[in-house]
């Protein structure tokens, strides 16, 4: 079969690499419940951070992997980020070939000001940015460092119709991480990807959004 050519390392060395990496994380995972198509996103966050206790942690909405590579395809989604960090980490020659934009508004002063103003958190005012410019419906929203950015989605969602095509959740911390996580988990009718518990970031979702744009070029691939 052939290679990826856009969404793999750009050295014949680094690809290597990759590649025993994920060789040993499958060798030393050994069995698991994900499906084929799952396994290559919960294997590249294992390979962002090595622990893999991210193997049972991962949880995935019945649609979670079908909706993602679907607005993949599509071409032109947005990716809407709770931090900058997401944005910087994903790689950009990956995005441009499916046409994919990145957006965060965490640091914009008009969202820090309405933070200040309703004492909330600019995570808060940033969703609620995004919302108000129609960027979360059709989106895929990445969720890694603010839990209350995330409860935020969850809200917009229910009370205001918001409709991402899907949520990858997996703040990280002490505070509201791990029942931000668990408040995505009950969306019955939308598509998400969670880490359950404390565990998370920013880097998580990134190698979250890299698999799901290797597995769209494999299938771009597949139909040609």
């Amino acid at each position: 079969m052939t290679a990826n050519t856009v969404t793999e390392q750009l050295t014949a060395a680094g690809r290597a690499i990759e590649h025993d990496s994920f060789a040993i994380i499958d060798a030393e995972t050994g069995p698991h419940a994900y499906s084929a198509d799952e396994w290559p996103l919960v294997r590249r966050m294992i390979h962002a951070n090595a622990d893999f206790e991210f193997t049972g942690l991962t949880a995935f909405h019945p649609r979670a992997m079908l909706a993602g590579l679907a607005r993949i395809l599509a071409g032109g989604t947005p990716v809407v980020a709770d931090v900058e960090m997401i944005c910087v980490g994903l790689s950009q020659p990956r995005l441009a070939h499916f046409g994919i934009t990145t957006h965060h508004f965490i640091s914009d002063p008009d969202v820090i000001e309405a933070a200040r103003r309703d004492d909330t958190t600019r995570a808060v005012q940033a969703m609620r940015k995004a919302h108000r410019r129609g960027l979360l419906d059709g989106a895929i929203v990445g969720i890694g460092n603010a839990p209350t950015a995330l409860i935020e989605v969850v809200r917009l969602i229910h009370e205001e119709g918001a409709r991402p095509a899907l949520v990858i959740g997996m703040p990280v911390g002490f505070v509201s991480a791990a029942e931000s996580k668990d408040l995505l988990m009950t969306l019955d009718d939308l598509p998400w990807v969670a880490i359950r518990g404390r565990k998370g970031g920013s880097t998580l979702v990134v190698a979250a959004v890299h698999a799901l744009l290797g597995l769209a070029e494999a299938h771009q691939r597949a139909a040609a």
